[in-house]
């Protein structure tokens, strides 16, 4: 796995190299139902084993909430409008696909729901990309990898089709010029084991649950199009919205204007991300009209100051993540 510094470029400059640059998330010492960090499932499939199968958060969820609230209306002081975007977890995809004796409980299989209604209520603009995957899986199509902890890319397709909806919506008028979107290149196939499979099981573990094939877009040529030109809308998140899974690049796309990303692979949550970025000279010089912040389902309750789930670098008081928010900022 190759651990990258904080990363921001118009999608009218993803570097091929991108599509072999790190595909894992480290693993986050949550607490798990299992003792092993990865569920190994039925049919050769697995899960990752930080997430609870059985105890949702709640007091967790709404603290996440009010933060995400103050990041709204500071940003929006800056003009910036804010949409969240939360991906949900593997699991409630493939039930069928848990070991005997994992099941998910009724409060997991509504924790999805319930964190939309805490951001809904809150006034915080956020779409449900759980009906979203639903109807891909339901359409036949995978949403997770089998061996890999992240989804497919019909599943980010998908998604950034909805979360361009969503912020044409929002914000019908997007600064920037018509055709300044990334032309979508052409797909590929590689087999390889998934990132799951890859880093936590064994070599004899590895031979039995097998590579599968991941599909990858090429990079377009280039349309001549200035590549300078400032993105209106940008992405920041974890590994699962790396160029690598499609979904900057399908975004750009159906907004028809660049779109710019950060990510970074590993457990250091979403709350320094978001932090990285407000203080970086790319949102200082050009700041975006949408901010979209990805987060995931089974981590949304974690807050800034979770030691022993971030990583050491990233874990911070929630006044402090406030003070460098309003810092960044200017307020």
């Amino acid at each position: 796995m190759l651990s990258l510094p904080l990363f921001t470029v118009s999608c009218k400059r993803l570097a091929s190299a991108l599509l072999a640059a790190s595909l894992g998330c480290a693993a986050i010492n949550a607490q798990a139902d299992d003792s092993s960090i990865v569920i190994q499932g039925k049919d050769g499939w697995l899960f990752p084993g930080w997430g609870s199968l059985t105890e949702v958060d709640s007091r967790g969820i709404e603290a996440s909430t009010a933060l995400i609230k103050d990041a709204q209306q500071a940003l929006a002081a800056r003009g910036v409008h804010l949409q969240v975007l939360v991906l949900p977890d593997k699991t409630r995809f493939y039930q069928d696909k848990l070991p005997a004796g994992k099941t998910l409980s009724a409060q997991v299989q509504q924790r999805y729901q319930s964190i939309l209604a805490s951001l809904h209520k809150a006034g915080i603009s956020a779409l449900d990309d759980a009906a979203v995957l639903e109807q891909v899986r339901q359409g036949g199509k995978d949403v997770f990898y089998r061996t890999d902890q992240h989804w497919t890319q019909v599943a980010a397709d998908a998604t950034a089709q909805a979360t361009a909806e969503q912020i044409k919506r929002d914000v019908p008028a997007l600064k920037g010029s018509a055709g300044s979107g990334m032309t979508l290149g052409s797909e590929f196939k590689e087999r390889r084991f998934g990132d799951l499979a890859e880093r936590f099981l064994t070599p004899e573990q590895r031979k039995q649950t097998g590579r599968e094939t991941f599909t990858v877009r090429r990079q377009a040529a280039a349309t001549g199009l200035l590549d300078s030109a400032p993105a209106p809308v940008h992405v920041t998140g974890h590994s699962m919205v790396q160029p690598y899974f499609g979904f900057p690049q399908k975004l750009s796309n159906s907004v028809d204007r660049p779109v710019s990303v950060n990510w970074k692979p590993g457990n250091v949550g979403q709350w320094i991300m978001l932090l990285e970025y407000l203080e970086s000279a790319d949102f200082k010089n050009n700041p975006p009209q949408v901010l979209v912040w990805q987060m995931f389902e089974p981590t949304y309750a974690q807050g800034p100051q979770a030691s022993g789930l971030w990583d050491n670098a990233s874990i911070m008081s929630a006044d402090a993540w406030r003070q460098r928010l309003r810092s960044a900022l200017g307020r």
